[in-house]
């Protein structure tokens, strides 16, 4: 009976969700789901439906609760070639796998060692604002918040830095996908991405170095720690994971702060505030919207909801940051907000290995262009705005600035 009365609930949600205004600013709705249905059961983009989380405790809850687990192939029978080495990562594996995956990487994105690479993501910002120094007008997107972290993730990994648009390409069909892996566009885009990683593989067993993935072929290599498919998986997740959500927040910042000149111009005159600024950004315009895909292991009540075994649920991160139960005046941006218990890396186990990292691109990108550049503005309506697609990621694709 309650399925029954959600499917008919759900063509109502489906009418606000996932349009073009919803794109575009999707917080009104969600104030909307929290006050009268927080956990909504909706039709996504890809035809299936799921529950979507959208309180702040709710979804704390969410992403903490055992029962819901991350491997789908405990359900599903899989029959795309290339899906499982993209998948065998920790980010979609449970306990006791995802232990052993997340520790393989978790040495190299210590608070320590990512400290340790303040001064060459400064270097690297400051190339790159050198680059785009004689030009009026930009997107930042393609000339800094692109380049920064991928260039960084290249070089700790140990590939060409010269790859890097490939990588794009790549990554934005995998994360952009709205029908699951199954547009042979987006297929080719992840044969294209194994083959090159097969090459490079390749290359490496032959020419070891101090990268990343020569140490993950190295636990390949034992066979104890890491399969085959885990190693195409864990890199492909590095690669993807480790300049996406930087890409973001970076875009997301430099907008934020353009839209409230007042906090702009506090950030100039005080740029010891970048770290609440950061953590500011984060909240109010959450790089990644969505939670990745998590099942019900059983079938049990959650808020209220009788949740099926093999439901699939997901976190609604922005409206979890926009709750006013847990944030004070949450449609307001204030870099001066102090310490934020924001979900923007997550929670739980599958909290983002690499928010240190993120953390730090994005306060030197951020302080860097603002005091190199003071009068930068941006150059096209905010209603023009083309933000990217896909259940992930919330970003524009261009971000046209006059500096």
């Amino acid at each position: 009976m309650e399925r029954g009365i959600q499917m008919n609930q759900n063509e109502k949600n489906t009418e606000t969700l996932f349009t073009k205004a919803f794109t575009q600013n999707p917080y009104p709705v969600y104030t909307k789901l929290r006050e009268e249905d927080p956990v909504p059961y909706v039709l996504l983009p890809d035809g299936q439906y799921a529950w979507m989380i959208t309180r702040y405790e709710d979804a704390v809850a969410a992403l903490k609760e055992q029962r819901f687990i991350k491997d789908f192939t405990k359900f599903y029978e899989e029959d795309m070639e290339n899906a499982d080495l993209f998948s065998k990562n920790m980010l979609f594996a449970d306990p006791p796998d995802h232990k052993r995956l997340r520790g393989l990487v978790s040495k190299a994105f210590t608070p320590q060692l990512i400290a340790g690479m303040r001064d060459r993501i400064q270097e690297i910002t400051d190339e790159l604002l050198e680059e785009i120094a004689g030009k009026k007008n930009v997107n930042l997107i393609d000339e800094f918040a692109f380049p920064l972290p991928i260039i960084v993730i290249c070089e700790m990994l140990g590939i060409p830095t010269d790859d890097r648009d490939k990588f794009r390409i790549w990554s934005n069909s995998i994360i952009e996908d709205p029908n699951g892996g199954y547009d042979e566009k987006v297929q080719q885009h992840m044969n294209d991405f194994v083959q090159y990683l097969q090459k490079r593989f390749a290359y490496v067993r032959e020419n070891p170095g101090n990268g990343l993935i020569s140490q993950l072929i190295i636990a390949e290599e034992k066979g104890d720690q890491l399969t085959e498919q885990e190693l195409y998986g864990v890199v492909t997740l590095l690669i993807i994971a480790g300049h996406e959500t930087t890409v973001n927040l970076i875009g997301n910042a430099v907008m934020a702060l353009l839209e409230h000149p007042r906090q702009l111009a506090l950030l100039k005159n005080q740029p010891e505030l970048i770290h609440t600024a950061i953590e500011e950004a984060l909240r109010f315009n959450d790089p990644v919207e969505f939670s990745t895909s998590r099942w019900a292991a059983e079938s049990f009540e959650f808020k209220g909801k009788s949740i099926s075994k093999g439901d699939l649920v997901i976190v609604v991160l922005n409206s979890a940051n926009h709750d006013p139960n847990q944030f004070k005046d949450p449609d307001v941006f204030d870099i001066t907000r102090g310490k934020s218990r924001h979900l923007a890396f997550g929670k739980g186990i599958h909290a983002c290995l690499g928010a240190p990292l993120a953390r730090l691109e994005g306060e030197i990108a951020i302080n860097s262009l603002i005091q190199r550049y003071p009068n930068i503005k941006l150059n096209i309506d905010k209603n023009d705005l083309e933000w990217r697609s896909g259940m992930i990621v919330r970003g524009v694709k261009e971000l046209p600035v006059t500096l």
